[in-house]
Formats: C-alpha cells, sequence, structure tokens
C-alpha cells in the first residue's frame, strides 16, 4: 500500500500576484505575439532563420522510438514552434555527420563493431556534452540519411 501524505498550504493569493508584478514590469516588454511577429518580418521582405537540435530519428513520432527524445526533432516541427505556417519555408538545409554517434544504449548496427573509448572515439573527442559519456562512432549511413531527406523534405544537404 502507498503512503501519501497531503500537505495543506494557506496561500494568499493577494500575495503571490504582488510578488509577480517585479516580472511583468521586467519582462513585459520583451512579450509579444512571436507568430504574428515572424509573419509581419517575412510581409516585410526580411528572412528567417530556424535552427533545429536533436536529429531526426530522435522525434518522438518518426524517430527509432523508445531511443527518442520528448519532442518532434524533424523540420516541419519548425512551423508549429514558431508559429509559421508551411509556405514560408523555402529551404531546408541539412547538416548531415558522416558518422553516426550515441552515447546511450539504443541498438544500433555501430554497437556490433564499435565499444566505447576506443582511439576513433577519443580522436573526434566524441563525448556526450551534457554526461560526459563516451560515445560509440559508427559508419556513414546513407539509408538513415535518405529516410531523413524524406521526413525533413531537405532542400540542401551538407
Amino acid at each position: 500500500m502507498l503512503n501519501c501524505t497531503i500537505i495543506r498550504l494557506k496561500l494568499k493569493f493577494d500575495e503571490i500576484v504582488e510578488s509577480y508584478r517585479v516580472f511583468q514590469d521586467r519582462i513585459g516588454p520583451f512579450i509579444i505575439d512571436t507568430s504574428e511577429y515572424l509573419f509581419r518580418a517575412v510581409r516585410q521582405g526580411k528572412k528567417l532563420l530556424f535552427e533545429g537540435a536533436q536529429g531526426t530519428f530522435l522525434d518522438v513520432d518518426h524517430g527509432t522510438y523508445p531511443f527518442v527524445t520528448s519532442s518532434n526533432t524533424i523540420a516541419g516541427s519548425a512551423c508549429t514552434g514558431a508559429g509559421v505556417g508551411p509556405t514560408l519555408i523555402n529551404h531546408v538545409i541539412e547538416l548531415s555527420r558522416h558518422t553516426p554517434r550515441g552515447s546511450g544504449t539504443a541498438p544500433s548496427p555501430r554497437n556490433r563493431t564499435m565499444k566505447p573509448g576506443r582511439p576513433s572515439d577519443q580522436f573526434g573527442g566524441e563525448f556526450g556534452a551534457t554526461t560526459g559519456r563516451p560515445r560509440r562512432c559508427g559508419w556513414f549511413d546513407s539509408v538513415l540519411l535518405r529516410k531523413a531527406v524524406q521526413l525533413n523534405g531537405i532542400t540542401v544537404l551538407h
């Protein structure tokens, strides 16, 4: 049986609101309707650049589940996140690594031949930025790249 303790807090609404007024004054001028701002910028002839983090195959919908992140990482998600329509996107540029890398336990062909901490990993400084764990490096995977081109609508590949 699970033991639960219920804590009852006596919160005073007016005091809480007043304590947050400082934030309103400090950050209020920076709060805008971002989608409206971006739409107007495009109408004024300005160019937009969206940058994505994570990789295509970490995408919660199209990635290699269960070894995914908790969000959408494919290019189309930039529209949803920024609040712009897909017709505002002219190009999708893919910056692809030559070798797939990973620091977790996701199954991969590279697991069979590449072990963490080998000279190939150390040569490229391949360690997880957050965890510091050695990354496993593998070979170029043209099948995954072709799928990434399809999922992201890539128009330029580097």
